[in-house]
């Protein structure tokens, strides 16, 4: 056996079977050239609002750099109750049903930990956020894997989780507005999702990170549905609407009993997320709706203008309801789309990502980020249209 073998032999075999990101692959190859104009990475581009830098900078001039309580400092999780009765209409305890986590990452990932035994089962909708079935798969979980359409708008048809259903599993995992797609549901569907989840006695963990750039209704929390609240863990945080995404703060709300088992896990994973970082997100839910209205405005006037120019390029591209993506279909290319990712980015300099990053259901899209500025995404769309015109 050589050093490189005996060096694999110690890598546990779920991680060592465990592909790479696809978006961090990409990159990792359109960082080393320059003149890129990126469609890609899912950061907002807008700099955080300076109200919310300030609460930070005045934090730590008045010494706030210590470990705070596991479950984050009381004051923001007072500040998150009051927001999600508003936003979300669904209350929690602030003492014993919300913890602050470092990002919804590590919400996500402490949330299966909590409740995974290994061998169940866990449903999620495809395509997703490229960590959600790894995160199962790291609980020794097993994930069974729901299709959602472009046709539908690539909302979660109820029907399908009836369809996919299979005996052993114990969590719905569900993330709207969905990344990558820009896919929503109305509270119609929703209802009918958390009827199933109540027939068949199922846990529901719900990512609602996009929550506040949802551009058309009123974004529903499947949490503040009849029966529902004790069985959803509702997941949120600063990160996008916010434009927070380097301060690394994240929530999950639930119920007592669920609180406290997620809470084991991150305190002897985690402990705390950062003080500073707890101290500007006060300010950012107190404080931050004009904040938020303003970079929502300019989301919604990107959105309009590149679904606009993908389909005129003759790419199918539907109107995304929430988000900062496009998630148009290059089927008419010909080309698979990691072939047509990469000869874009060879040709044209634009990066976008293929869709099958988010899992196999996202073969014959890409993943167009709209959280660039106006003029980016006007340069970017004519290079992916002459791109397109000369296939």
């Amino acid at each position: 056996m050589n050093r490189a073998e005996e060096t694999t032999s110690f890598v546990a075999q779920h991680v060592r079977d465990m592909p790479r990101s696809g978006i961090r692959d990409f990159f990792e190859l359109v960082q080393a050239v320059d003149d890129v104009i990126s469609l890609g990475i899912g950061e907002p581009d807008f700099v955080t609002p300076w109200h919310i830098r300030e609460a930070a900078i005045y934090a730590l001039e008045k010494g706030k750099t210590s470990y705070t309580s596991n479950f984050g400092l009381l004051k923001l999780r007072k500040s998150v109750s009051k927001y999600i009765v508003k936003e979300f209409e669904v209350e929690y305890n602030p003492e014993k049903e919300i913890l602050i986590t470092v990002g919804v990452s590590e919400a996500l990932d402490i949330a299966l930990r909590a409740v995974v035994n290994p061998g169940d089962k866990v449903m999620y909708h495809e395509p997703c956020y490229v960590s959600y079935h790894p995160t199962v798969l790291m609980t020794h979980g097993v994930g069974v894997k729901v299709a959602t359409k472009e046709e539908d708008n690539f909302a979660l048809d109820p029907k399908r989780l009836w369809d996919h259903w299979e005996p052993g599993v114990k969590v719905l995992l569900l993330n709207f507005p969905t990344n990558p797609t820009g896919g929503t549901v109305t509270r119609e569907q929703l209802l009918e999702i958390a009827r199933f989840a109540q027939e068949k006695d199922i846990l529901v963990v719900s990512d609602e990170i996009y929550a506040e750039l949802t551009f058309e209704g009123k974004h529903t929390s499947i949490a503040s549905l009849p029966g529902m609240r004790d069985r959803t863990i509702l997941l949120h945080g600063c990160s996008k609407a916010f434009a927070m995404t380097g301060f690394r703060i994240g929530f999950a709300c639930a119920n007592a009993e669920l609180t406290e088992a997620m809470l084991k896990v991150h305190q002897y994973s985690m402990l705390c997320a950062p003080i500073l970082s707890q101290e500007a997100a006060v300010e950012a839910l107190e404080n931050g709706a004009e904040s938020v209205a303003r970079m929502k405005e300019q989301y919604q006037r990107r959105r309009d203008l590149i679904v606009r120019k993908l389909n005129s390029s003759g790419l199918t591209c539907h109107l995304p309801n929430g988000t900062f993506y496009a998630f148009p279909s290059i089927q008419s290319t010909g080309l698979d789309s990691k072939s047509f990712s990469m000869k874009l980015f060879e040709d044209r300099r634009v990066a976008v990502v293929p869709g099958t990053a988010f899992g196999e259901s996202g073969e014959g899209f890409i993943r167009c980020s709209y959280s660039t500025s106006y003029e980016n995404l006007i340069l970017a769309t004519d290079l992916i249209d002459a791109f397109v015109q000369e296939l």
